[in-house]
């Protein structure tokens, strides 16, 4: 069970997550989690570049290990990159030390790619870890959540439907969640082309954290 938006009262529950960014101006600031892969990644950039639309990648250290010509893609086009953990673990079934070392990991294969003087971001996989986790974890990182889940990587939603529930949650300053993943490529191939031209068309733009 999800919702394709964040509650008020959950962000208000954990005011110290980055959950959106300022609504005063028409920004969208688009998340893709679980890449790179050489299967999805570059038609993401494609996409992208079409529309002159800045992102953020929170990348699994193993993918950025495996694929490193695609980080370098990602970075030579202007986008951000975030920790998503090594080997893509849920905080809840992981015991604390192993779950910092296995961030630690993903941070050290993300550091050759990274501007050293910007904040480090990370996002929890599945949007979940357990209390001190994330108390360790924000004397470190800026901890990024979302305020929209297009939910790509339900295979049960029909591609118009996460379309449209994308699209019905959005809001300026809002932080989108989809995915570069094949998990997500039969509803992602459909959705992100229109998500962006639909809000191109209103006047948006869309920047990286």
């Amino acid at each position: 069970m999800y919702l394709h938006f964040t509650p008020r009262w959950l962000q208000q529950l954990y005011p110290n997550l980055l959950w959106h960014m300022p609504r005063s101006s028409p920004e969208i600031y688009l998340t893709f989690d679980d890449g790179p892969i050489p299967e999805v990644t570059p038609w993401v950039l494609q996409q992208l570049a079409q529309w002159n639309a800045r992102a953020t990648f929170f990348c699994v250290g193993q993918n950025v290990q495996n694929h490193p010509e695609l980080v370098q893609q990602l970075v030579q086009a202007g986008h951000r990159l975030g920790n998503h953990t090594y080997h893509h673990l849920k905080g809840s079934q992981t015991p604390l030390q192993a779950y910092l070392q296995d961030v630690a990991r993903c941070q050290q294969a993300l550091a050759p790619y990274l501007d050293q003087q910007a904040p480090l971001l990370f996002r929890p996989p599945y949007g979940r870890m357990g209390r001190q986790q994330r108390r360790q974890l924000q004397e470190q990182y800026r901890i990024v959540m979302w305020d929209v889940l297009s939910a790509d990587y339900d295979s049960r939603l029909q591609p118009r439907r996460c379309l449209a529930k994308s699209i019905a949650h959005t809001r300026p300053g809002s932080i989108v969640v989809f995915h570069d993943s094949l998990k997500a490529w039969d509803r992602l191939q459909w959705v992100l082309p229109r998500y962006l031209a639909h809000f191109s068309r209103l006047g948006y733009s869309f920047a990286a954290l």
